[in-house]
């Protein structure tokens, strides 16, 4: 008997289910300097009252859910700090606690129900081997190691984060089937919680291991624990393509939350291209079949309030 699927729940109730932006890119806003091999989690040493901020901010601008701060945090990451596993541990979990006090302080404050809106959700970040790599693998997905290392490296920062309370797991920029399959046999072990799957894209067709859209949209379309399946951190002006792809092939809500329309050199770690208003799209994904929508890496609180106004008029 699985718990409530906390997607299923919203969109039962409103048409399109708002996430957050960039939390690296609000972080540096703030003046954190993020060119380290932990990312964004470092910062959950540094000063974690920023994290919580950011999080609160993307409530305050109409986000339905955050995605906490756990993308880089890892045991073995940790471990090159010279951190012991109880303690990254530890500082997993509390990249839950910062989102879900962000959450319900906004909540709080603004005297809920809000009309016209669900109670937001927290969404635990389940980023790619390669995001411990550093090495911007998370792009391109032949990792070349074994289902095993996979697994060993995934199972307790998964149990972490869904020990600490987490709505649901966001396996994200997941750029391989294997590590996807992976991940999906690990939530089987965890019976009663849900998580959404979303790749990284080679081009509009194929996730980044050159894996079919429609392929990966076929193997999960029947895994209950499974609640949603799209992109992220992918170039906006690709994404609609992308949709149709998994609309063809999964009956499950489709999630996009694409990056600025850059695109990232993971050998120089810089962006390059043309910056567009990834929330200019909202309205053509939502159309071509996506129920999820947010932002990913370079978005900011702007962005989510400008879909929020057209959606909670």
């Amino acid at each position: 008997m699985f718990s409530s699927n906390p997607i299923k729940t919203i969109l039962t109730e409103y048409p399109l289910m708002i996430l957050d932006g960039a939390l690296a890119t609000e972080l540096e806003a703030y003046g954190c300097n993020l060119d380290d091999p932990l990312w964004s989690a470092r910062v959950l040493l540094d000063n974690p009252e920023l994290i919580y901020q950011v999080h609160k901010g993307y409530y305050l601008a109409g986000a339905d859910c955050a995605i906490t701060a756990s993308y880089q945090a890892s045991i073995a990451g940790f471990a090159k700090r010279g951190i012991q596993e109880s303690a990254a541990l530890e500082l997993i979990k509390k990249t839950v606690a910062l989102a879900k006090k962000a959450r319900d302080d906004f909540w709080d404050e603004h005297k809920h129900p809000i009309p016209n809106r669900p109670k937001p959700l927290v969404a635990a970040s389940v980023g790619p081997y390669g995001a411990y790599l550093a090495d911007g693998s998370e792009y391109v997905g032949n990792y070349g190691v074994s289902d095993e290392v996979l697994a060993d490296f995934h199972r307790k920062r998964m149990a972490a984060l869904i020990e600490a309370g987490a709505d649901l797991l966001a396996f994200e920029t997941i750029p391989s089937l294997q590590e996807a399959t992976v991940l999906v046999k690990i939530l089987s072990e965890f019976p009663d919680t849900y998580a959404w799957l979303s790749f990284s894209l080679k081009s509009d067709t194929e996730i980044s291991d050159g894996t079919p859209i429609r392929d990966c949209g076929r193997l999960f379309d029947e895994n209950d624990q499974i609640a949603a399946i799209g992109i992220n951190c992918a170039p906006a002006p690709i994404v609609t393509e992308s949709i149709k792809h998994f609309k063809e092939n999964t009956s499950k809500p489709i999630i996009v939350y694409p990056n600025s329309g850059e695109t990232y050199n993971p050998e120089t770690k810089t962006w390059h291209g043309e910056e567009v208003c990834s929330s200019l799209y909202h309205k053509e994904w939502f159309k071509a079949g996506a129920s999820i929508i947010g932002g990913c890496c370079r978005t900011s609180p702007r962005d989510i309030e400008e879909i929020a106004k057209n959606w909670r008029r």
